[in-house]
């Protein structure tokens, strides 16, 4: 019996070393996809590709999917360099780490306004669960995809500022091409609803001034 065992764990490395060289001599579709980026080479590795997958990091990595999750980022907008955040608190409520503060920014009155003066995350005990951002009412906070944080010293080299936090949004529509697509659309849609009804409100206001402005003489004539 544990010959056999034995003989069936020799038989899978076998074929899983045999799977590999022949994938390598036949097609080389492991390199195929692969695309050179100032970090190095990313490679890509298809679900239909069989055989051991070495990458000799840190020279290549592998590409990430699009729902991988680390620490959160903040995004901003690229064009006008406006943070979408606005301060709320909502991420760092729902956070089970309480590994956010934020604090919010104020006029010279000391009336708030509404972005953060002070962001701040706690690289060290951060879950990269990723509530802050699907609980975030403004899509400003993501997940991101740069895992190589290595510090020398945890404090304050783990503690990531608002500086150090803010990514724009061309850098989040490059790691998840899908999902801003999908934000794109349903923004598009939402604007142009909101053009929509502007357009209908004012069609019955110039409708309503004009079935007024055509009742005035005849009223005035009543009168005299």
């Amino acid at each position: 019996m544990f010959g056999i065992g034995i003989l069936r764990g020799l038989s899978t490395t076998l074929k899983r070393t045999v799977t590999t060289f022949t994938d390598d001599i036949g097609q080389a579709s492991r390199y195929i996809n692969s695309v050179t980026t100032p970090a190095g080479k990313v490679l890509q590795q298809p679900p239909e590709v069989k055989g051991i997958f070495t990458i000799q990091y840190p020279e290549e990595k592998r590409q990430l999917p699009e729902n991988f999750r680390f620490i959160p980022m903040l995004v901003y907008e690229e064009d006008t360099g406006k943070q979408r955040c606005t301060a709320c608190g909502i991420c760092s409520k729902v956070c089970p780490s309480q590994c956010i503060w934020i604090v919010r920014d104020q006029t010279k009155e000391g009336k708030p306004i509404p972005r953060p003066k002070e962001f701040y995350i706690d690289a060290s005990i951060c879950m990269s669960c990723g509530l802050c951002a699907e609980f975030c009412p403004f899509d400003s906070i993501k997940m991101n995809h740069d895992y190589e944080l290595a510090v020398y010293d945890r404090f304050p080299g783990l503690i990531l500022d608002l500086e150090e936090l803010s990514v724009p949004t061309s850098y989040y529509a490059a790691l998840y091409p899908k999902a801003w697509e999908a934000e794109e659309e349903a923004r598009r849609i939402k604007e142009e609803r909101k053009r929509a009804r502007a357009k209908k409100a004012a069609e019955a206001k110039a409708k309503k001034a004009a079935a007024a402005k055509k009742a005035a003489p005849k009223k005035s004539a009543e009168d005299s």
